[in-house]
């Protein structure tokens, strides 16, 4: 009997350039899942005010340095926007 295998799509998770705040994490996660970024840097918002607010910093600048950017973009993040 034949091993069924089920192609499963896998999303990778992206920093965003076009729903982005600060740098792009909480526009990427939002893209990647299909919520709406707004209601991630609101629950951001909400769980680092609860937290103290260092470590809802932290976990977002780790996960800034962690998160790639999509294939074929450059990081503008530092540069300003005109």
């Amino acid at each position: 009997m034949p091993l069924l295998r089920k192609e499963i799509a896998v999303k990778k998770l992206y920093l965003s350039r076009t729903e982005r705040k600060l740098l792009g994490v909480c526009g990427g996660i939002g893209e990647s899942y299909g919520i709406d970024p707004t209601l991630v840097r609101l629950a951001w918002v909400i769980i680092s005010v609860f937290t103290a607010i260092v470590p809802g910093i932290l976990i977002y600048l780790l996960a800034w340095l962690i998160i790639p950017l999509r294939p074929g973009e450059t990081d503008d993040t530092l540069q300003p926007k005109i």
